[in-house]
């Protein structure tokens, strides 16, 4: 997949492709990103011909934390 020039357009956003050998799991690991950093969470799974693994991309923007599950709008 091609990455957009828009998400790199500043220092601190990132993307973030997460190989792994089976669907679940590729999506747990972008999941989790979410749990560290104000994420996309995770993208349509892809496979690359020839090879058993598949793969997600995740945007993230490391410059702010997500919000605490606890937290949304409208709340204190």
């Amino acid at each position: 997949m091609k990455i957009s020039e828009e998400h790199l357009s500043e220092p601190g956003l990132v993307v973030i492709d997460i190989t792994a050998a089976d669907e679940a799991t590729a999506t747990e690991a972008a999941a989790a990103l979410g749990g560290l950093w104000l994420s996309s969470g995770p993208s349509a799974p892809w496979r690359t011909p020839g090879q058993a693994s598949v793969t997600i991309r995740a945007y993230a923007d490391l410059r702010r934390a997500p919000l605490p599950a606890t937290a949304g709008p409208g709340t204190c």
